[in-house]
């Protein structure tokens, strides 16, 4: 019996990809009705067997569900039912996922910006909302051949002008909307508005400051992209007290932050292992502990800036999941130290939205390999709007098409 919808994965065929994936992790034939207790693997063993179901089948459940189903009939049964939960019949149920910090480059959106009119304007409005803060033009420095982008008082505002700009094209624009949000990092803030939590003004305000207060901290930090669980990354880094977890982005894709001469020895630890890393393009160790320095400088200069509650699905990668309370200057101050935790709130959006489409909203795609991970093969279409430096109107333009979208608006 299964409760899936017509093409997808019933409960025998999650019985027997079940069967296959525990024998081997077990390492002899295992029985559908076997206790979990019996199974002969350890809770590392099941965290990766939880990776293998999501990246085989898309974010159909939490790791805790492994054990409230504890023979493989019963967690095939359970997966067939989350499977048949996410059909959607033609409907077109957009979600927006906004990246953060690392992505920056040079000539962000030029094509874009060149080609259409509409996030020419758009771009416009956030240049006009932030340069009060800045100083300067925020659009000069994203289409311009600046090597300063990569500042971090410069690249928060930046990336969230961008954000902002192209969300409101595909809201405003073109009738996508979207039934909920996302932010990895300084993402967050262009989630916020897109939200109704926050307006334009006060984004833009909070955003300059956090990038301000950030670039004067000392420097000699940075984050490291590795290609390691969670606990792989943390015990390479156990050595390395100033060394933390600054995003779980992916069930073998964490972050590590902290200064960079501790990150090289990490690197090093994890390449004899035979994992893979690489330095993001940050000049401090975001997402840490030592960011506290900065924490109470920021709330105080941010303290007055309201909050309000999102109007439509908010996923925090401060808490891992929606959040549905105020997001006021305590949480943007939260928000500095804490890790991101994209991998579980992307889980939870995807599970619980059941959305036809994700679209990474930002100047490259970066997102996008995990987020389709997480997909799976039966999940939605994860679209991007700018996969990098080239994309212009053209591209846009088939984002929309898959969205049923548009049309584009005058060029």
């Amino acid at each position: 019996m299964s409760d899936t919808a017509p093409g997808g994965p019933d409960e025998g065929g999650f019985a027997a990809w079940l069967t296959d994936r525990i024998g081997g992790y077990a390492r002899r034939e295992v029985g559908e009705d076997e206790d979990l207790s019996d199974w002969g693997v350890d809770s590392v063993a099941l965290l990766n067997l939880f990776g293998d179901i999501e990246a085989e089948f898309g974010p159909l459940f939490d790791p805790a569900d492994i054990w409230a189903h504890p023979t493989i009939r019963d967690l095939a049964h359970y997966l067939a039912m989350r499977c048949g939960m996410h059909r959607h019949s033609g409907r077109v149920r957009a979600v927006f996922v906004f990246t953060g910090q690392g992505c920056q480059h040079p000539g962000m959106t030029a094509g874009l910006h060149r080609e259409l009119s509409a996030y020419r304007r758009h771009l416009a409005e956030a240049d006009e909302a932030i340069a009060p803060y800045l100083g300067r033009s925020v659009r000069e420095l994203i289409l311009g051949d600046d090597p300063r982008v990569h500042q971090t008082a410069l690249t928060q505002p930046a990336l969230f002008a961008v954000g902002y700009a192209l969300a409101m094209t595909l809201l405003e624009e073109e009738g996508v909307r979207p039934v909920a949000v996302l932010g990895h990092g300084t993402g967050e803030l262009a989630a916020a508005v897109i939200a109704g939590a926050l307006t334009l003004a006060d984004a833009a305000r909070l955003v300059c400051l956090r990038g301000a207060c950030m670039q004067y901290l000392p420097s000699g930090g940075g984050m490291m992209a590795t290609c390691a669980g969670p606990f792989e990354a943390a015990d390479a880094a156990a050595g390395e007290p100033q060394v933390s977890v600054g995003a779980f982005n992916a069930a073998r894709a964490t972050v590590l932050s902290g200064p960079v001469e501790s990150l090289e020895r990490v690197r090093e630890r994890l390449a004899e292992i035979g994992i893979s890393s690489v330095f993001l393009q940050v000049a401090h160790a975001f997402q840490s502990p030592l960011m506290e320095p900065v924490a109470g400088r920021f709330e105080d200069a941010a303290r007055h800036v309201p909050g309000g509650r999102p109007s439509l699905p908010y996923y925090s990668t401060v808490y891992g999941r929606e959040y549905g309370e105020p997001l006021t200057s305590a949480y943007w101050t939260a928000q500095i130290t804490a890790p991101v935790r994209f991998s579980d709130a992307a889980r939870r959006m995807l599970a619980q939205q059941a959305p036809s489409h994700v679209v990474e909203i930002g100047p490259k795609a970066v997102l996008t390999p995990f987020l389709r991970r997480m997909a799976g093969a039966h999940g939605p279409s994860v679209l991007t709007v700018c996969r990098g430096p080239r994309s212009d109107a053209v591209d846009l333009a088939g984002v929309l098409s898959q969205l049923d979208a548009g049309p584009l608006a005058e060029i």
